[in-house]
């Protein structure tokens, strides 16, 4: 039973915020991306705004994205061997800020 907590390469064994999955499981197909491990969840004051992913910085696995929603905010971690190449690709996209 490996992987039980995976689709695709996404891992869902916890909740992903509202309007942000087919975000993850479009930048999934990437070759670049080995992994999405989505992070902690956090309240916000409501914005009305539409859902997004912001990019942070690069870490030792990859990169740090917040996915954003009018109410809540979600750290998600990319895993890739290539940070700067992966960073271009993202930012190429719409819903990437």
């Amino acid at each position: 039973m490996a992987n039980k907590y995976r689709h695709n390469k996404i891992k869902q064994e916890h909740t992903i915020i509202e309007d942000i999955l087919p975000f993850l499981e479009d930048i999934a197909i990437s070759a670049l991306i080995k992994s999405i491990i989505p992070g902690r969840i956090n309240r916000r004051k409501g914005s009305g705004v539409p859902a997004y992913l912001q990019l942070k910085y690069n870490t030792r696995s990859g990169i740090k994205l917040i996915a954003k929603n009018s109410s809540s905010l979600q750290e998600i971690f990319v895993v890739t061997d290539y940070p700067d190449k992966t960073m271009e690709f993202l930012k190429k996209l719409d819903y990437v800020k």
